[in-house]
């Protein structure tokens, strides 16, 4: 009994009170005031200690619900007081600082030096040089195309990454097309389509064509190439991406919740209004490594000459060595591939997607630059690294692996003022980044955001270039693996070329044996994703092979 009431404390006292109230009130009616307080606790606390649905509020009457009060304060109590700099995730406090600096024009210097543990185990750095460049290029671009591009295209080091409309609010796709258009750099549309807010302020645009092909979609959900053609042939559209997967969620289709699918995204992308969006796990227009590169083929005509490329988080390596032997067989050429890394981010996905598949960005690029380099195709498709780059560093460490250049989208969605609330896929975005809701996106005006996207991206650019010329090179195209450190115990730090194996140029057609992917390149065929060969009993002989050796 007297544990029931120990547990029953808040309605007993405000019971209490009450009866307290009404005695006092027979000196002063006003005490009766009290009762406002008092009595809708004491409901509250018959109705939790009667109710059946939840058991801390069944055994704790309103003081069961204190937790759900700080579970909900939660983020915002670690975000804002107990993380440190350096923790948080996914970006931490230090990391999103940087960008909120960068992007409103504030120092971004920094005193006393480093506040990073140089000994930790991840810790990696540049290795400078004595003799600086004193000229380094201050615009790095890259050119992308080859003899199968009409229309090549001049690409910034950093641009925007794919994040659609419906994901994101219209007024955030201004904000970031205002600052694609003053900061030269391309902003991806992602998979939701071409819509009105895309193309209000001009700025470079790359179409990304997903697997419910938004934007260029028959009723029945099958690409259409007259309403592509239509589109892609804009001046503004300068580039073409297929997506195959996106780090977050690889192996499963995007993620639209039918309360953020208003009128406009409905017909921006030719779906149902108010119904949750789900594009489909694959694609329909092709099956195959062979077909993929028709398909390539195709857009890259109906385009105009445009470059296209292919996004995708690595998965299976025999699949990576399919399309190479596709383009191989074809004899055609993407302009680009978009390694996506497992850490990269999304409006909506289910977590185990998140956190457990998709390899993340160090070795899928690795693997896919492996890949291009033993084909002797790196020269013709460039590579394009994406997931969780912020800083200089980030885009000079993924150059220094093979990537041409990068692509970023949850920094520069904080360059227009989302506070990571991660909130995103519920329509309640504090900031109004992530939300159709149109009051809450009164709150992002952008003719202000944009400009400060520009200067994120200005800023970043220069910390890169800063870098390079440190290194004593002129462009980030220098940069090498063994330009870059990595700690790999308190006592061992080794340059990454040592850590991962970087094959020569055309190795994979001359001598696949001789590389550690020799039963993955065995496996791969052109005209189908799935694997050639028995890979258990394969790979057991390799693995037996290995040890007597």
């Amino acid at each position: 009994m007297l544990d029931t009431l120990k547990r029953a404390i808040v309605p007993i006292t405000a019971l209490a009170l009450s009866g307290l109230a009404v005695a006092l009130a027979f000196i002063n009616v006003a005490w009766l005031w009290l009762l406002i307080l008092t009595l809708p606790i004491v409901a509250l606390g018959i109705y939790d200690h009667n109710q059946k649905a939840w058991t801390i509020t069944r055994n704790f009457p309103v003081a069961g619900r204190m937790r759900w009060v700080f579970y909900k304060l939660r983020p915002y109590l670690r975000a804002y007081i107990v993380e440190d700099d350096l923790s948080g995730t996914p970006y931490s406090f230090d990391a999103r600082n940087l960008i909120h600096a960068r992007a409103r024009g504030e120092n971004d210097t920094h005193p006393f030096g480093t506040e990073r543990e140089t000994g930790a185990h991840d810790y990696h750095w540049l290795m400078h040089s004595i003799a600086p460049e004193d000229q380094p290029d201050h615009a790095p671009r890259v050119t992308v195309g080859h003899d199968q591009t009409s229309k090549p295209y001049s690409a910034s080091v950093l641009n925007v990454s794919a994040m659609s409309f419906g994901s994101l609010s219209a007024n955030a796709i201004r904000a970031l097309n205002i600052g694609a258009a003053k900061g030269g750099y391309y902003h991806d549309t992602g998979e939701g389509g071409v819509s009105d807010h895309h193309t209000q302020h001009g700025g470079d645009l790359v179409w990304e064509i997903g697997s419910g092909y938004f934007g260029a979609r028959t009723k029945d959900g099958d690409f259409d190439p007259e309403m592509f053609r239509d589109t892609a042939s804009s001046d503004q559209i300068k580039m073409t991406e297929i997506k195959l997967s996106q780090g977050a969620k690889p192996g499963h289709g995007g993620m639209l919740p039918g309360g953020k699918v208003t009128a406009e995204i409905a017909r921006v992308r030719g779906i149902p209004e108010g119904q949750d969006c789900i594009s489909p796990r694959g694609h329909k227009a092709f099956s195959t490594p062979i077909e993929m590169m028709e398909f390539v083929a195709r857009t890259r005509d109906l385009s105009g000459g445009k470059p296209v490329g292919i996004k995708m988080c690595i998965g299976q390596p025999y699949e990576v060595f399919a399309l190479m032997k596709g383009i191989l067989e074809t004899g055609i050429k993407p302009e680009f591939i978009v390694v996506d890394g497992g850490e990269g981010g999304t409006g909506a996905a289910p977590l185990e997607l998140s956190d457990w598949v998709g390899t993340p960005l160090t070795e899928g690029l690795i693997l896919m630059r492996n890949a291009l380099v033993g084909c002797g195709l790196k020269n013709d498709i460039k590579l394009v690294a994406g997931g969780k780059i912020y800083s200089g560093m980030g885009l000079a460490r993924n150059m220094a692996l093979g990537a041409d250049w990068c692509n970023a989208a949850r920094a520069f969605m904080l360059s227009v003022g989302c506070i990571q609330s991660q909130r995103c896929h519920m329509d309640t975005c504090p900031t109004g980044v992530a939300t159709q809701n149109a009051a809450r996106q009164r709150g992002l005006i952008p003719e202000v955001q944009g400009p400060r996207s520009a200067r994120f991206h200005q800023k970043t650019v220069e910390a890169l270039v800063d870098m390079v010329a440190a290194a004593g090179l002129k462009h980030p195209s220098e940069l090498q693996p063994h330009h870059m450190m990595h700690r790999v115990g308190p006592e061992t730090a080794l340059p990454m070329d040592v850590i991962h194996s970087f094959l020569p140029e055309g190795i994979l057609l001359d001598a696949p044996e001789d590389t550690l992917y020799s039963d993955w390149w065995s496996a791969a065929q052109a005209n189908s994703f799935k694997p050639g060969t028995d890979l258990i009993k394969r790979r057991a002989k390799s693995q037996a092979m290995a040890a007597f050796s």
